[in-house]
């Protein structure tokens, strides 16, 4: 696709300073980019690349002042760095905006199927799901029966929506995603065996929901996995069964929370976080990475550590844990000269 300096203008409500008819037909980094690239400069310090840039049109704001020539064209706007945000996500939505049915997709007769679909090759549905309008569902994806899917929701290739999951709309599901697999229950026996658990419960996604490459959620022994409105999951995150999410929480790569714990609206927690199972997590709250979370933790906290405690608390305590060894020398010598 390619687009005018003009047409770029027009859409962010800018101006255009230099060619209006400059086209772009790619993205890039304002030191890296070359004829047909569009660019932006928002940062004071990439301010020199702006005069080397061949980057036929550039993003910035309209009080940027030149102190030298230049050869790419300029588009003026309020805030360089929101309009490029805006742009990319046109660009993205525009790359994936595909329509139509592979005919080596595997669907059920009892499939529903909204308008302005796109489901890729070897994609299999299997009975009773349903699938509102506007939902992209790229190759090699397996959807389970009863399966619900909002409108607008993009699956990406090689996930896995099992059986009875409901998705929300709007939501984007990454490669690899397995959502719904069987919660890990075990009831330890007398001779040392473990009983398996049926899990029969399922997972609910809210709306606007973003779960990355190989995540997985597990589904509920009884009842419901949940996963609130505009919850954004990182890659590699694990959400044991019957666990409960809040609304507008973030988490990242590599966190671990084991089952029916709650965590609250609009927290943020690190990487590589552990949750132990059964503890609620108020409102608000802040993990730092790492850490170990083995208790109920009261909302607006900020945490870290294992077992995590106040991320204040933490830093003061930290000077101290470094100089262990000194101290303990210290103390030695002290012991030592007073004979005790």
């Amino acid at each position: 696709m390619k687009f005018t300096a003009k047409q770029i203008a027009a859409q962010l409500e800018g101006t255009v300073d230099g060619d209006p008819n400059a086209e772009v037909f790619q993205l890039s980094k304002i030191e890296e980019a070359q004829k047909g690239s569009l660019t932006f400069l928002s940062n004071p310090k990439y301010t020199q690349f702006i005069y080397k840039t061949q980057a036929s049109v550039t993003i910035v704001n309209e009080d940027f002042i030149p102190e030298d020539d230049l050869s790419t064209t300029l588009v003026r706007v309020n805030n360089a760095y929101d309009s490029f945000s805006i742009l990319l996500d046109y660009y993205n939505k525009a790359k994936i905006n595909k329509l139509g049915i592979s005919k080596s997709a595997v669907i059920d007769p009892s499939v529903k199927m909204g308008k302005n679909c796109f489901i890729g090759d070897m994609t299999c549905m299997m009975e009773d799901v349903d699938i509102a309008d506007n939902v992209k569902i790229y190759p090699q994806v397996y959807i389970g029966s009863n399966v619900s899917i909002g409108a607008g929701t993009i699956i990406f290739t090689g996930a896995k929506i099992l059986e009875d999951t409901i998705v929300g709309e709007n939501c984007i599901i990454h490669s690899g995603a397995v959502i719904g697999s069987d919660g890990f229950g075990f009831a330890p026996q007398k001779n040392g065996d473990y009983k398996k658990i049926p899990q029969t419960g399922i997972v609910v996604l809210g709306d606007r929901v973003e779960v990355g490459s190989n995540s997985t959620i597990d589904r509920a022994t009884l009842g419901v996995t949940s996963i609130a409105n505009g919850v954004k999951l990182d890659n590699q995150i694990q959400i044991a069964h019957n666990v409960e999410i809040g609304e507008n929480t973030v988490i990242a790569a590599q966190t671990g929370i084991a089952g029916s714990s709650k965590i609250g609206k609009n927290c943020v927690i690190g990487g590589q976080v552990g949750i132990a199972g059964h503890i609620k997590i108020g409102d608000n709250v802040k993990i730092q990475g790492q850490s170990g979370v083995i208790s109920n933790v009261k909302e607006n906290s900020t945490i870290q550590g294992t077992p995590a405690f106040s991320y204040n608390d933490y830093n003061k305590s930290y000077v101290y844990f470094k100089n262990f060894p000194n101290l303990v020398k210290e103390i030695n010598r002290v012991v030592k000269k007073l004979n005790l």
